[in-house]
């Protein structure tokens, strides 16, 4: 395919990506997807041939349909895209990129807009799960604009508040893929958890680190990173998900005590470089683990008197799930899990892929 495609990209919580509607897209997912590495430049750490942002945050796509289940408006496919290699996985969610995903249906003609606000349904393809987003649509149109700030994008914009659904064990089919709450991997105890996205949770100061390091000083600890790759790789194993040296899941998240009055302090790997803050199904899944009985970590949590809102920090600032559990049941039950987040159209035209080359044709 040498001729554009049209596509928007937009800024979905804390990260940015470019949303597709699937009938632009190949229907056979090889083509697709090569077509995508293209249209993003992978294969290079700056992606200088494409529209990635040379970091795995703005290296997402979002594929968006109408929906084939009778309980969902929308169908959601998510792609994580490899930055320095052409790589390109399905294996996960991204609560951030879903935060776009109602607004862009919107613009797109896919759902009718109310007056005021509008909610919508949406299936996560990825873990065949539904979430219910609102959002803003004065006068029957998306309006971005607002006074809702989130840590790690500056100014502010309308909020989008998000549902969640059946995401307990969304890519390894239970909420504890291993089958208890703790377990000691490559010498770590750690809990390793999916509610909505598949985390490894271990103690900051059992990998020799305080916790609340910067992304920068961290970035450059090649120790930590050797001994992050070693922990995710073997709970990979132990989740059910196999070989994962080519996967951005499991997701890694180092706690420690609050210091800023959160419940709890998280430094999180994806899959082994730094977040500059936390993914939204990432942090509801640190949240879970955390409130489960024995859960690695849970006593240096502060959580709160009453409700269920979790006030989770992390290098950029603070990020708050709701996510209440039912922990008489066994296994335990997750009852809700909710978040509120922003997003923003950035530029709506036509891409151009670059050529396809020698190797893309083989």
């Amino acid at each position: 395919m040498t001729s554009g495609v049209q596509a928007m990209l937009m800024r979905g919580g804390t990260s940015k990506g470019l949303y597709f509607l699937a009938d632009d897209l190949p229907a056979d997912p090889g083509t697709r997807d090569e077509l995508l590495l293209r249209i993003m430049g992978s294969g290079s750490p700056l992606q200088i041939d494409g529209l990635g942002g040379a970091h795995p945050l703005a290296s997402k796509v979002a594929v968006v349909g109408p929906s084939q289940r009778a309980d969902a408006d929308i169908d959601y496919l998510f792609l994580q895209l490899g930055v320095e290699q052409a790589t390109i996985t399905d294996q996960q969610n991204c609560g951030n990129i879903l935060a776009g995903v109602g607004p862009f249906a919107a613009e797109r003609g896919l759902i009718a807009a109310a007056p005021g606000a509008t909610t919508t349904r949406i299936r996560m393809v990825n873990s065949d799960s539904v979430v219910t987003a609102t959002f803003a649509t004065p006068g029957g149109v998306p309006d971005y604009s607002g006074s809702t700030a989130i840590a790690g994008v500056p100014g502010t914009a309308a909020a989008i508040t998000l549902r969640f659904a059946d995401t307990a064990g969304s890519a390894t089919g239970a909420l504890l893929p291993t089958g208890g709450v703790r377990d000691v991997v490559d010498g770590v105890e750690v809990t390793c958890a999916d509610n909505g996205m598949p985390v490894v949770v271990a103690r900051a100061a059992d990998l020799g680190i305080t916790g609340y390091e910067t992304v920068e000083e961290l970035a450059g600890d090649d120790g930590l990173t050797r001994r992050i790759r070693s922990l995710r790789l073997q709970a990979g194993k132990l989740m059910g998900l196999g070989a994962v040296s080519g996967l951005s899941v499991p997701k890694t998240t180092l706690v420690s005590a609050p210091r800023d009055g959160g419940a709890i302090c998280t430094r999180t790997f994806i899959p082994e470089r730094l977040h500059t803050s936390i993914g939204v199904l990432g942090a509801v899944t640190v949240a879970t683990a955390l409130l489960l009985p024995g859960g690695c970590g849970a006593e240096l949590a502060t959580f709160p008197s009453e409700g269920h809102v979790i006030d989770v920090e992390h290098p950029t600032g603070h990020l708050a799930v709701e996510v209440e559990i039912d922990t008489s049941a066994q296994p335990p039950r997750v009852i809700s899990a909710g978040v509120i987040r922003t997003a923003r159209k950035l530029f709506d035209g036509t891409v151009f892929p670059a050529p396809r080359t020698e190797q893309d044709s083989r």
